[in-house]
């Protein structure tokens, strides 16, 4: 006997607002098998307004209602039974965020959860995650948002330490990441990673989702840290009009790739790793998962 539940997660980040879709296959005597019907992404850049004035603009308040109006009724025409919205960094550092999420709750009947750094690692580390982690390697699992970035440490198949950043693609751009920022992350990398030998990275987030398609290699083969600086270059040497057009970027992914990049590259080079792995995992997975096993 064969059970299809329907669930989503919301996403609401600092670059782009997501809706994710999934088919929950329960099958007597087998592994629950989560599998993605629809992912729907609005670029709604809210960190921009977050980190810049502190608060979340009239503007971006009805394209957000907008946008959780028609979530509200793709969930209702796909008969999803369960869904969460989380919203991170943005929402969080914007004085107005629990403001604009009862707006939200009043006007597309949505409710929205405003999450912690903590929180966010630790629902992305309950999505597919355990797949890729050996028991015998070590990893540092590095998940670059638009506000903050969460790096996770796994040794022996289980997580060693977890610290969430104020360094994101939208602060970087705006030049809001000073360089005790990026001495604390370096400190915090070297600190953690030093004990251990070989380690490997694992990237999730757009921007590297995105450079991986690029490269066109297989799911569960790594890039090299050669070839990502390599991207990093050639990507920097482009007008944001020639990554528009050359690279069929997305307008709103074409500038903030850069800086995602730099973030992954100095992750690299302070823990010693030569390769990355890129799963296709991120928060609205692990919502989805959470949801399912009771975790939040």
């Amino acid at each position: 006997m064969i059970s299809i539940k329907k669930y989503a997660a919301i996403d609401i980040g600092s670059n782009a607002m997501r809706l994710l879709i999934t088919n929950v296959v329960e099958q007597k005597g087998k592994e629950t098998q989560f599998n993605k019907s629809e992912l729907i992404r609005v670029p709604i850049r809210l960190g921009q307004d977050a980190f810049t004035v502190g608060e979340i603009t009239e503007e971006n308040i009805e394209r957000m209602i907008d946008a959780m109006k028609a979530f509200k009724l793709l969930m209702k025409v796909y008969k999803v039974e369960k869904y969460m919205a989380c919203a991170t960094s943005a929402m969080r550092e914007a004085y107005n965020g629990k403001e604009v999420a009862e707006i939200i709750k009043k006007k597309a009947d949505i409710k929205i959860e405003i999450i912690d750094g903590k929180k966010e690692a630790a629902i992305i580390a309950s999505s597919d995650l355990h797949q890729f982690i050996r028991t015998e390697q070590t990893y540092l699992y590095v998940d670059v948002g638009g506000g903050s970035t969460e790096f996770s440490l796994f040794s022996d198949g289980k997580m060693v330490v977890s610290k969430s950043f104020k360094n994101g693609t939208v602060r970087l751009l705006n030049n809001m990441v000073n360089d005790i920022v990026w001495e604390e992350i370096e400190k915090w990398i070297k600190t953690n990673t030093e004990e251990y030998d070989n380690i490997t990275l694992i990237g999730s987030g757009g921007n590297i989702n995105k450079i991986f398609k690029l490269s066109g290699k297989l799911q569960e083969k790594p890039l090299s840290y050669m070839y990502l600086n390599t991207q990093y270059q050639y990507l920097n040497s482009l007008t944001y009009e020639q990554r528009i057009a050359e690279l069929a970027l997305n307008t709103d992914r074409a500038d903030v790739i850069i800086p995602a990049l730099s973030i992954y590259l100095k992750a690299m080079k302070w823990s010693g790793a030569t390769k990355i792995y890129v799963p296709k995992i991120g928060l609205s997975d692990g919502i989805v998962k959470a949801m399912y096993y009771g975790k939040i």
